[in-house]
């Protein structure tokens, strides 16, 4: 009987201990991903040249681009596979030189766990649970893994792995899980802050597009 009893304690310090250390590890991936997000925000633009990777090994599938986005509030000018998206703050366009045509479509608040080019620093803000994973060295750069998963059962991601810079609280690498088994992932090739940027970088001209056909999507 005492043995029992002996047990049950063990196994409640043991549930306890875990259960603390679970609190702990979410603690710290908190800490470190509000001081990347003051950092972020610390900021007047961001400029990250990066390359964007699209897999899925089930399907065979592995397609690789290099891409460019400029960040300024909500505001982003995103080159990417020959596609310039922008966003001013209340339209989106998307250029598309290949078919001369344009998409114009109004702003709308995306779900929680989308990933878009104004929230890919902020992102894991709402809508998230996230633990610390490994830490790594990479190219003498100590990187720190967040894993992020949604909140939302329905979510179409499984889950997202953040690698966090420790020294700098960049965000260095970030893949996206989804539950088809294709993953997305985009590493920072550079991060640059507070550029001179044009007057235009974030604004539609559509003179400048005589040719082009223009789908206004509503």
């Amino acid at each position: 009987m005492n043995k029992i009893f002996t047990m049950k304690k063990v196994l409640i310090v043991m549930t306890l201990c875990l259960g603390f250390s679970f609190i702990g590890n979410a603690q710290n991936a908190k800490t470190l991903l509000d001081e990347v997000s003051q950092k972020v925000k610390s900021y007047e633009n961001i400029t990250i040249d990066f390359k964007y990777i699209l897999e899925n090994n089930a399907e065979n599938i592995k397609q690789e681009s290099n891409g460019k986005v400029c960040l300024e509030g909500e505001k982003y000018r995103l080159e990417l596979m020959g596609v310039t998206q922008l966003f001013d703050g209340k339209k989106i366009y998307s250029i598309m030189p290949e078919d001369e045509e344009i998409n114009i479509s109004s702003y709308s608040e995306a779900n929680e766990t989308s990933i878009t080019p104004s929230k890919m620093l902020t992102f894991y803000e709402d809508g998230y649970s996230y633990t610390m994973d490994k830490s790594e060295n990479i190219k003498g750069r100590m990187i720190q893994f967040i894993k992020l998963v949604p909140i939302d059962s329905n979510a179409e991601v499984d889950y997202v792995m953040l690698g966090i810079d420790k020294q700098t609280k960049h965000i260095y690498t970030l893949t996206q899980a989804q539950e088809d088994g294709t993953n997305v992932i985009i590493k920072v090739n550079s991060f640059k802050t507070d550029q001179p940027m044009p007057n235009q970088m974030f604004t539609f001209e559509e003179a400048k597009y005589p040719d082009y056909y223009i789908n206004r999507l509503d």
